[in-house]
């Protein structure tokens, strides 16, 4: 009989194991954004997923597969698009843009709101040159307080743990 509770209890162990080594092996596969942390600060893409002015924003970054990588330590500086900034974009671009044919251009268009660097306000200084993630630049004008990124303004800037999301008020889009 105690030969049996043994082997029971081994058996046990055994599963729990294995169920942790499942779970880990299945967050590693699923990347960074599958991390659960409900006390540390959000990063730019929990930012993103927080605000209720940015659900096309983040179904466009879910939709291209970034949501890993700007999950990731960065820095980096997010230009944010309302959804307001979207719906100004002419009739049926951004269902256009979300299908799979188009998902490299969505990139593309993702990418150029994306700088590998940590910028907070204070340091988007007028005629300041971004490089962006797709390779692009982008221009900084600071006119009485009154950030702009190209024809872009700047609404609000909410720092992250991986950087900063500056909230824009237009779509930016690539030369």
């Amino acid at each position: 009989m105690a030969l049996l509770i043994s082997l029971f209890i081994l058996s046990c162990q055994s599963n729990t194991s294995n169920s942790s080594e499942a779970k880990d092996t299945a967050t590693a596969a699923a990347g960074q954004s599958a991390v659960v942390d409900n006390e540390s600060a959000k990063d730019v893409v929990k930012v993103a997923v927080g605000s209720p002015d940015h659900k096309t924003l983040v179904t466009a970054v879910q939709t291209a597969g970034l949501v890993d990588v700007l999950s990731n330590a960065g820095p980096f500086t997010v230009f944010a698009p309302t959804d307001a900034a979207f719906a100004a974009l002419p009739k049926g671009t951004v269902d256009d843009l979300l299908k799979e044919k188009n998902r490299d251009m969505l990139t593309d268009i993702l990418q150029y709101h994306v700088a590998v660097a940590g910028y907070p306000a204070e340091v988007l200084t007028d005629g300041r040159i971004l490089s962006m993630v797709n390779g692009g630049s982008a221009t900084i004008s600071n006119k009485d307080g009154v950030i702009m990124i190209n024809d872009a303004k700047v609404i609000a800037s909410v720092k992250a743990s991986n950087g900063i999301v500056h909230v824009i008020d237009k779509v930016i889009l690539p030369k």
